[in-house]
Protein backbone atom coordinates (compact mmCIF):
# COMPACT_ATOMS: atom_id res chain seq x y z
CA UNK A 1 0.00 0.00 0.00
CA UNK A 2 1.14 3.42 -0.63
CA UNK A 3 -0.79 6.19 0.37
CA UNK A 4 0.33 10.17 -0.14
CA UNK A 5 -1.75 13.08 1.46
CA UNK A 6 -1.16 16.75 2.37
CA UNK A 7 -2.49 17.52 5.88
CA UNK A 8 -2.62 21.26 7.15
CA UNK A 9 -1.75 22.04 10.57
CA UNK A 10 -3.51 25.04 12.21
CA UNK A 11 -1.23 28.58 13.23
CA UNK A 12 0.63 28.31 15.95
CA UNK A 13 3.13 30.76 17.95
CA UNK A 14 6.75 30.37 17.72
CA UNK A 15 8.15 27.46 19.63
CA UNK A 16 8.00 23.98 19.97
CA UNK A 17 4.47 22.07 19.38
CA UNK A 18 3.66 18.41 19.86
CA UNK A 19 1.63 17.45 16.55
CA UNK A 20 1.67 13.79 17.20
CA UNK A 21 -1.93 13.81 17.64
CA UNK A 22 -2.93 16.50 15.04
CA UNK A 23 -1.49 14.14 12.71
CA UNK A 24 -2.92 10.87 13.51
CA UNK A 25 -6.48 12.45 13.63
CA UNK A 26 -6.02 13.78 10.14
CA UNK A 27 -4.56 10.56 8.58
CA UNK A 28 -7.21 7.93 9.58
CA UNK A 29 -5.90 5.80 6.76
CA UNK A 30 -3.17 4.92 9.08
CA UNK A 31 -4.93 2.16 11.29
CA UNK A 32 -4.92 -0.06 7.52
CA UNK A 33 -1.36 0.05 8.01
CA UNK A 34 0.11 -3.29 9.97
CA UNK A 35 3.74 -2.84 9.22
CA UNK A 36 5.37 0.06 7.17
CA UNK A 37 6.83 3.57 6.88
CA UNK A 38 5.30 6.73 7.27
CA UNK A 39 7.44 9.87 5.99
CA UNK A 40 6.39 13.60 6.77
CA UNK A 41 7.84 16.36 4.83
CA UNK A 42 7.28 19.91 5.93
CA UNK A 43 6.88 22.64 2.81
CA UNK A 44 8.03 25.73 4.30
CA UNK A 45 11.61 26.85 4.99
CA UNK A 46 11.26 28.72 8.33
CA UNK A 47 9.36 25.95 10.17
CA UNK A 48 10.91 22.25 11.14
CA UNK A 49 9.99 19.06 12.52
CA UNK A 50 11.88 17.00 15.01
CA UNK A 51 11.25 14.26 17.77
CA UNK A 52 11.78 14.32 21.32
CA UNK A 53 10.25 14.52 24.56
CA UNK A 54 6.12 14.41 25.04
CA UNK A 55 5.80 14.84 28.48
CA UNK A 56 7.75 17.31 30.13
CA UNK A 57 6.56 21.18 28.64
CA UNK A 58 9.62 22.45 29.76
CA UNK A 59 12.07 20.65 27.31
CA UNK A 60 10.00 22.76 24.66
CA UNK A 61 10.65 25.87 26.57
CA UNK A 62 14.20 24.80 26.86
CA UNK A 63 14.21 24.27 23.06
CA UNK A 64 13.19 27.34 22.25
CA UNK A 65 15.93 29.20 24.25
CA UNK A 66 18.69 26.88 23.10
CA UNK A 67 17.66 28.36 19.52
CA UNK A 68 17.37 31.44 20.14
CA UNK A 69 20.49 31.92 22.07
CA UNK A 70 22.45 29.76 19.00
CA UNK A 71 20.87 31.33 16.21
CA UNK A 72 20.07 35.31 17.37
CA UNK A 73 17.97 37.75 15.61
CA UNK A 74 19.51 41.13 14.21
CA UNK A 75 22.73 39.97 13.43
CA UNK A 76 24.59 42.93 11.26
CA UNK A 77 25.49 40.12 8.60
CA UNK A 78 22.45 39.35 8.11
CA UNK A 79 21.33 40.43 4.62
CA UNK A 80 18.34 37.98 4.46
CA UNK A 81 16.09 41.20 6.05
CA UNK A 82 13.26 42.40 4.25
CA UNK A 83 10.85 39.46 6.21
CA UNK A 84 11.65 40.98 9.67
CA UNK A 85 14.16 40.09 11.93
CA UNK A 86 13.03 36.43 13.05
CA UNK A 87 12.85 35.37 9.03
CA UNK A 88 16.77 34.84 8.65
CA UNK A 89 17.31 33.12 11.82
CA UNK A 90 14.21 31.17 11.35
CA UNK A 91 15.65 29.81 7.71
CA UNK A 92 18.92 29.20 10.09
CA UNK A 93 17.18 26.94 12.32
CA UNK A 94 14.85 24.96 9.99
CA UNK A 95 17.95 23.87 8.18
CA UNK A 96 19.76 22.91 11.51
CA UNK A 97 16.68 20.73 12.39
CA UNK A 98 15.44 19.00 8.98
CA UNK A 99 12.48 19.17 7.02
CA UNK A 100 11.61 15.57 7.44
CA UNK A 101 10.94 12.30 9.57
CA UNK A 102 10.55 9.38 8.58
CA UNK A 103 8.81 6.83 11.26
CA UNK A 104 8.00 3.37 11.26
CA UNK A 105 4.11 2.57 11.62
CA UNK A 106 3.03 -0.28 13.48
CA UNK A 107 -0.56 -1.50 13.88
CA UNK A 108 -1.84 1.61 12.43
CA UNK A 109 -0.38 3.89 15.05
CA UNK A 110 3.25 5.66 14.31
CA UNK A 111 6.14 3.57 16.68
CA UNK A 112 7.47 5.93 18.58
CA UNK A 113 8.94 5.50 21.79
CA UNK A 114 7.23 6.07 25.21
CA UNK A 115 8.51 9.58 26.28
CA UNK A 116 8.73 10.79 21.57
CA UNK A 117 6.43 12.94 20.24
CA UNK A 118 6.58 14.65 17.09
CA UNK A 119 7.44 18.78 17.39
CA UNK A 120 6.71 21.23 14.59
CA UNK A 121 9.33 24.25 15.62
CA UNK A 122 7.59 27.28 14.63
CA UNK A 123 10.16 29.42 13.93
CA UNK A 124 8.65 32.50 12.96
CA UNK A 125 6.79 35.18 15.24
CA UNK A 126 3.57 34.62 12.87
CA UNK A 127 4.43 31.65 10.29
CA UNK A 128 0.28 31.05 9.75
CA UNK A 129 -0.43 27.65 9.15
CA UNK A 130 1.87 25.23 8.11
CA UNK A 131 1.36 22.15 4.88
CA UNK A 132 2.73 18.71 5.67
CA UNK A 133 3.28 16.07 2.61
CA UNK A 134 2.94 12.54 4.57
CA UNK A 135 4.07 9.47 2.40
CA UNK A 136 2.84 5.85 4.05
CA UNK A 137 4.23 2.45 2.63
CA UNK A 138 3.50 -0.85 3.89
CA UNK A 139 1.08 -3.74 4.39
Amino acid sequence: MWLQKQIHLKARSRGFHLITQEIVQQLPELSDVSVGLMHLFIQHTSASLTLNENADPTVRQDFESYFNHAVPENEPYYKHVNEGSDDLPAHLKSSLLGCGLTIPVTDGRPNLGVWQGIYLCEHRNYGGSRSLVITVFGE
